[in-house]
């Protein structure tokens, strides 16, 4: 997925490896471009900084995972076409997870970050064939920013090649989500009409 023929690859393919070797904390500007072989002045002008290469590789994964989620059906509830768009942004994921868990463990994400975030739950509500459209939409990519979050840490630790506690925590979030997800839209849809 990170094409490593372009520069800006090549520094995601080292930034993430070097974070499965140690803490992300610990990976300096300086050591990913010396293992991508490029100089300081060259990896500057790709990027500023390591939470915009977490931006760049976000919207990679949201591109994978358009690419990997199947279409919902007519007769799909909304609920098992978001646990099936996220099981494929975790199967999309799933190579880079031991850098992904040295990220998370390194403590509150740059700011910068939370737009790319919150962009995911667009796409991922988008491929589930959920409105994300004005307020009602940004309360739904909030909700499942929220149920996304607390699962991708289960995931992170879910050893299991079949991923059955990851997939058991999605089930629980997004049935406890629908139902605030109904009253958001009645909400909304009143306060439309008003």
């Amino acid at each position: 997925m990170i094409d490593t023929t372009t520069p800006k690859g090549r520094i995601l393919a080292a930034a993430f490896a070097l974070a499965a070797e140690q803490p992300w904390n610990d990976v300096s500007l300086a050591d990913i471009a010396e293992k991508a072989g490029l100089s300081l002045v060259e990896l500057k002008a790709s990027f500023d900084g390591k939470a915009a290469m977490l931006n760049e590789f976000s919207s990679l994964i949201d591109d994978e995972m358009l690419r990997r989620a199947p279409r919902r059906t007519p007769d799909q509830s909304t609920r098992d076409a978001l646990f099936e768009v996220i099981m494929s942004r975790f199967d999309a994921l799933g190579p880079y997870r031991v850098a992904l868990k040295s990220i998370a463990d390194s403590g509150l994400a740059d700011l910068s970050h939370l737009r790319s975030v919150m962009n995911a739950q667009h796409w991922m509500l988008a491929a589930a064939g959920v409105n994300t459209d004005g307020a009602a939409g940004v309360a739904r990519a909030a909700g499942l920013a929220t149920v996304y979050a607390s699962v991708f840490r289960v995931w992170l630790d879910d050893e299991d090649p079949g991923f059955a506690r990851t997939m058991a925590a999605l089930d629980r979030r997004l049935r406890r989500g629908e139902s605030a997800l109904n009253r958001v839209d009645e909400v909304c849809t009143g306060a439309h009409r008003l």
